[in-house]
């Protein structure tokens, strides 16, 4: 490490760390992957990743734990959501063992870019795949690359956790209905790009989708699910072929589970919103943002507290948190010792 860190001054952008990994497949296989400190790439001017999208990324975190070891947050999951997208635009799978051995390996190699316990941070892990061989018409690549980085983030609520507001920016979708939502492709978060600089604009932090078929049903938040509690205490979050599963949202319904919450995945009609006392968006940079006030043209709903987070998210919240930190049992085996 070149400089110390100020651990509580962290925020969630990227780092020179002491390398990455890198793979190839070629000729049918993958090869061991390879260290290297250069955070650049020599990449052909007709790779199919560039011309054609054919590009995949994940989104996972370790973290030092209360007995001093650090740990990887249900990396397994992951690596099957990777395969899975892998499969949808023709790359290559990166078998769960390799993945696996992969991640565990570039974070023993910059182990001094964990964020200690205490501070309320973390390594976040980024592993990409895409298509670096060359083709010039629409058909997948002979050669992919595989590479994983890491980059130390921060605790997302150190100055306190407040609610946000969202937005619906119509005329916009995210996915279509049969098309590639439910994996996780770089083009989802292109498509997502102008309708988020809109809602910024606007003055709000997130926006949120409805379905692209009838613009009647809640699709998710422009890069998290969307997660709410109703007035009966049951946990529900939308059923579409057009989202992406949530490895934190599937998480949070585990543990709700255990609380003896219901659970209920299925559409849910925009409208149900005014009813509802929590609402959330979940993924793994924050876990889960609480929102509490949604606005569609001209009309704006009010939903669950004005200040922090409802009982029953917020309880979920430092359940999950406690786990990822080791402070409570990890009954689910969801932590890999690195």
């Amino acid at each position: 490490m070149d400089k110390e860190i100020d651990w509580q001054s962290l925020g969630f952008s990227y780092m020179d760390t002491n390398s990455h990994i890198c793979y190839t497949w070629k000729n049918g296989c993958w090869d061991s992957g390879e260290l290297q400190e250069d955070p650049y790439l020599n990449i052909h001017i007709a790779a199919t990743a560039l011309h054609y999208g054919q590009a995949a990324f994940e989104g996972l975190k370790a973290f030092t734990c209360k007995d001093g070891k650090v740990k990887i947050f249900r990396v397994e999951e992951n690596a099957r959501r990777m395969e899975r997208t892998a499969k949808r635009i023709l790359m290559p799978a990166i078998p769960e063992e390799m993945f696996m051995n992969a991640v565990r390996r570039i974070v023993r190699e910059n182990l001094e870019y964990v964020p200690p316990y205490g501070s309320g941070g973390s390594l976040y892990i980024r592993p990409l795949l895409f298509g670096s061989g060359p083709r010039i018409g629409v058909q997948p690549a002979g050669e992919y690359t595989f590479i994983i980085f890491v980059l130390p983030v921060s605790d997302y609520y150190k100055g306190g956790i407040e609610p946000v507001s969202a937005v619906v920016i119509d005329g916009f979708d995210r996915s279509a209905p049969n098309g590639v939502g439910q994996v996780k492709v770089a083009g989802n978060y292109a498509a997502g790009l102008e309708p988020g600089k809109i809602a910024q604009e606007m003055g709000y932090p997130i926006n949120l989708y409805l379905d692209a078929k009838e613009n009647r049903f809640i699709d998710e938040f422009g890069t998290s699910n969307f997660i709410a509690i109703t007035k009966c205490g049951t946990y529900i979050t939308p059923e579409s072929n057009s989202i992406l599963k949530s490895i934190t949202n599937k998480s949070l319904m585990t543990l709700a589970k255990e609380s003896g919450m219901k659970i209920e995945e299925r559409p849910i009609q925009f409208d149900e919103i005014q009813d509802l006392v929590e609402v959330g968006a979940c993924g793994t940079a924050v876990v889960i943002t609480p929102v509490n006030r949604i606005e569609r043209g001209d009309r704006i709903i009010e939903v669950g507290p004005k200040t922090g987070f409802g009982p029953v998210l917020g309880h979920l919240y430092e359940k999950v948190r406690a786990v990822q930190f080791g402070e409570l049992p990890d009954n689910h085996g969801w932590l890999t010792d690195v």
